[in-house]
């Protein structure tokens, strides 16, 4: 029961600490997706022309970190906020007319965002630049938080481990005390008598291992359903590869705690 109860334990331990690292890498790969995708909104004055339109777009297009430059009339503005409301937008039906405005699509190298809105201020015509460095900065806040948390769920994670397993195989070696000291009377070498513990601080880190992993194998697939959802546009990254590599840390962690668990319980119960 001892040992079913500390599996379960380390199991949890082990899956509470890798869903926060799976928050964090989900969080940095939509920065990488939204750096790469950076653009800004440029709103003009309804009252030009087409051909003034076209030179404005040209001046844009003429500046240093912009890459792409498309205009986004007001059907295709109406259209994309359909897809962004999904199942919502059947409010906009009860509109009587189409209430978006036209604007520009400017692709941009984000190193260069801040000049790029400087020289849009002086063009003649725009009315409101959008841009979204503040979602990208909120964005990389949070991944930097949760990388902090997940560093710490690490460390807590390996202390825990390697007191849970430690003191399974100090109370194992203080159990079999008579049985130890009769082999060492007889000869046995300390690796053949230490071997048992190390399998057993093993099997212990392990099965909590594949336990998280189960978990955390559910855990993604829900997670995944609910926002492929209500949250379409948020970039994920792939689900199995993700998994497959999550699966790949948490049991090359429950190796590496458990061998040191074991080898700390063995020279612990060793000094007494």
């Amino acid at each position: 029961m001892s040992n079913i109860l500390s599996i379960l334990s380390i199991g949890l331990i082990l899956f509470f600490a890798v869903a926060t690292i799976s928050g964090w890498w989900i969080s940095n790969q939509a920065v990488e997706v939204l750096e790469e995708e950076a653009e800004i909104n440029v709103y003009f004055a309804e009252d030009i022309d087409e051909d003034e339109v076209d030179h404005m777009m040209k001046k844009i297009h003429a500046l240093t970190g912009v890459e792409e430059v498309s205009l986004v009339d007001k059907n295709e503005a109406y259209h994309r906020m359909e897809e962004v409301l999904g199942k919502e937008a059947k409010v906009l039906k009860y509109l009587d007319e189409n209430p978006f405005s036209p604007y520009i699509e400017v692709q941009i190298d984000l190193e260069s965002m801040d000049s790029i809105i400087e020289r849009l201020k002086s063009i003649e015509g725009i009315e409101q630049i959008r841009d979204n460095r503040e979602i990208l900065d909120k964005i990389r806040n949070l991944s930097s938080v949760l990388k902090t948390i997940g560093y710490i769920f690490i460390t807590a994670v390996g202390v825990s481990t390697l007191i849970i397993v430690s003191h399974i195989i100090r109370t194992g070696i203080y159990e079999n005390r008579e049985q130890i000291n009769t082999l060492i009377l007889l000869g046995a070498p300390d690796g053949f008598i230490s071997f048992p513990f190390l399998i057993e601080g093993m099997i212990l880190t392990l099965g909590g291992g594949l336990l998280a992993s189960l978990l955390l194998s559910l855990s993604l697939r829900y997670v995944y359903s609910v926002m492929a959802g209500p949250l379409p546009l948020i970039p994920l990254p792939d689900m199995e590869s993700m998994g497959r590599n999550l699966i790949s840390i948490i049991m090359l962690l429950s190796a590496v705690f458990g061998l040191l668990g074991s080898l700390f319980g063995l020279r612990s119960a060793r000094s007494r």
